[in-house]
This record gives C-alpha cells, structure tokens and sequence, in this order.
C-alpha cells in the first residue's frame, strides 16, 4: 500500500532504515502495517459520506440549488458535522497527507454552505436599498402614524406655549448668548439669519457636526425604545417642540413662509429620519408591552430586526440631511428655490417608502 511506503520512510525510534541496506524490523513493519489498516478502514467506513457532502457543495458553490433533491438539502448539516468530526479524528491518527489535505479543504468549503453568509455587501445593500428598506419601514405599521401625529402635537405645543408666555421660548429654544434669534428680535435680525450666508467657509465641517448631533437624536430615540416605547415618543415630543417656537417666533415678524422654506432644504428629509427613529422605538417597545399570541422574546425579535434595518437607512438618511443643511441651504438663497428643494425631496422619500413594492430577497 502507499501508506505503507510513505510510514516507511519515516524514521521511528529503533528502526533501521533499509535505505541504507540494513535489514527492516519486522515489528516495526508489523506495526506500520497495521496502522496502514486502520487508517483504510477509517476512510472506507466515511468516504461515501465525505464524497456525497463534496457533490452537494460543489452544486451549491456552481449556483445549482434546483439541481439538489430535498434529501441532499437536509442531509448537508448533518454531513457537515460528520465531516468535520471525521477531520478531527483523522488528525490523531495515521491518515494519509493527501487525504487528509483533501478533507480539511472539504470542511471548509461545506462551513461557508452552511453556516456563512449567502451574499456579499453589493448584494445586500442592492436588496436592501432596492425594497428591503421600504418594506421595513412600511412594517412599522400603526407606529409611524402614532409618532407623527406626536411630532404634529409636540410643534403645536411648542408655538402654543410660547404664544401664551414667551418665556417658554427660552426653554424650548436655550440660546448661547450669541444667538440673535430671541423673541424681540426685529424683522431685519431675523432675516439676517435666513439669507445672504452664501460666503460662508467650512460648510463640510459644519454638515459633519449636523450630522453627528442629528444621528445621536435618532439613535436615541430608537433605543430608549425598550421602555415600551415612552422615551421615545417624549423625545420626539421635546424636538418638534423646539420647531414650533423657532416658527412662533419667525412669525411673529412676518417671516413665517420664510421660515419653512429655510427648514425645508433640510428639515423634511432630517424630520422624516426622526420620525422613522422614534417610530422604530416605538415599534419595539410596543412588542415588549403587547407581545399578541407570541412569546415576548419571538415578538421582540422580529420588532428588533424590522427596526435595525429602519435604523440602518436612517442613518443614509441622516448623512443626505447634513450635506443639505450644511450645502444647500446656505447656496440656495432665496425662499422658492428652498421650498421646491425640500418638498421634492419629501415627495421623493415618501414615493420610495410607499411607492416601492418589490419583495426583496431575505435580508441577514
């Protein structure tokens, strides 16, 4: 046998080798024998195993699922396992190099079959930008409605309150001193602060920052979630509060509409990204209080999974607000411009949201 000659020119303790004309210890050669015969009858007891598993990975690695009968399918765990414990074994014991080269190249490949991941990033982020993420926010369901008609409460709240005692403006909007934007501000302050900053340097430091603070709002709005969704809803509540003070104010010199198209630019697409937050928390925290028929745990883990996909567009969502805010709002000067900017891009969202009804493939 081959193994035989391959464990022959191995030198052992005691042995003489014949290479060099001595003559061969029987007992050795009893012993080399022997070890020769287990290791065939290791590998004849598994290698119709070992070589079923290797045709059905080379289907799955050629893209020929349908050519797989459902047998193979639910076998190629099992012979998996099989495989990988036989490796295991065969690295004790006297198992030929080839084969056992052979086999750990099997295992691996059988690993990413069975347990490694089905696509590569360009392929999940094409599913997910091409219907994952529509489908998910849409799965939000009845929580996307209750978030917005709290953001719709919290702006009300925020120009009523200020209407009734403008010291609440102070609370709701803290300035640093600097600010000019504070109620008695007169029409041409607060003009100053809508038009003429088209000359304005580090526009790309300042959309990093709106981005960084707005990304923070957002992902704690999501996770303050667990508390049955409470948090959440009282931040969005504290945000569109600071909104309608900003618009009490505005208006109080005639620069309501003013206002609107400053926000707009960049405000649809950063409210609606807080909104998907604050509705992605809600969403979790309303599978911990009402899980249904389900178990708390299955109800949270699929609510959970919904919500991160929700939070990972966010994030994209986030990251276009800032370049707006940080860009056009400053170059766009003039209040018809804005508004048609802002309220495009709105329409856009909404009609990739809710418009978009492909079924993507499973997203992991």
């Amino acid at each position: 046998m081959a193994l035989i000659d391959t464990l022959r020119a191995v030198k052992l303790p005691g042995r003489l080798p014949g290479l060099w004309g001595h003559a061969p210890d029987p007992a050795q050669d009893t012993a080399i024998a022997a070890a020769a015969l287990r290791s065939d009858a290791f590998r004849a007891a598994r290698e119709a195993d070992w070589r079923r598993l290797e045709r059905i990975v080379a289907r799955l690695e050629a893209g020929r699922l349908r050519a797989l009968s459902d047998e193979d399918l639910l076998a190629l765990p099992v012979l998996y396992r099989t495989a990988a414990s036989s490796l295991s074994v065969a690295r004790e014991t006297s198992l030929d190099a080839a084969t056992l080269a052979w086999l750990e190249t099997l295992v691996q490949r059988a690993w990413f079959q069975v347990y490694g991941p089905r696509q590569g990033l360009g392929t999940w982020l094409a599913r997910f930008l091409g219907g994952g993420w529509p489908a998910a926010v849409r799965g939000l369901g009845i929580d996307l409605g209750i978030a917005f008609a709290v953001m719709v409460a919290g702006t009300l709240a925020g120009w009523l309150l200020c209407a009734g005692d403008p010291t609440w403006y102070g609370a709701l909007f803290p300035a640093d001193g600097t600010d000019p934007r504070v109620p008695g501000a007169t029409r041409a302050v607060l003009h100053a602060t809508l038009f003429g900053q088209q000359g304005q340097t580090g526009l790309g430091a300042f959309a990093a920052y709106l981005f960084s603070h707005n990304a923070q709002i957002a992902i704690l709005a999501f996770a303050l979630g667990f508390a049955f969704g409470v948090p959440s809803l009282l931040l969005l509540i504290q945000n569109t509060a600071t909104l309608g003070a900003m618009l009490w104010l505005y208006h109080g010199q005639g620069l309501t509409v003013e206002a609107i198209g400053w926000l707009s630019v960049h405000g649809t697409t950063e409210l609606f990204a807080i909104l998907l937050a604050g509705a992605a928390g809600l969403h979790v925290g309303r599978a911990i209080a009402f899980p249904g028929q389900r178990a708390v745990l299955d109800a949270v883990a699929e609510a959970g999974r919904r919500a991160a996909l929700v939070m990972v567009g966010v994030v994209l969502m986030l990251l276009v607000a800032g370049l707006l805010e940080g860009f056009a709002r400053q170059l766009i000067d003039d209040t018809g411009g804005r508004l048609i900017l802002g309220w495009s891009v709105l329409a856009l969202w909404c009609a990739y949201f809710f418009g978009l009804r492909r079924t993507p493939g499973k997203l992991r």
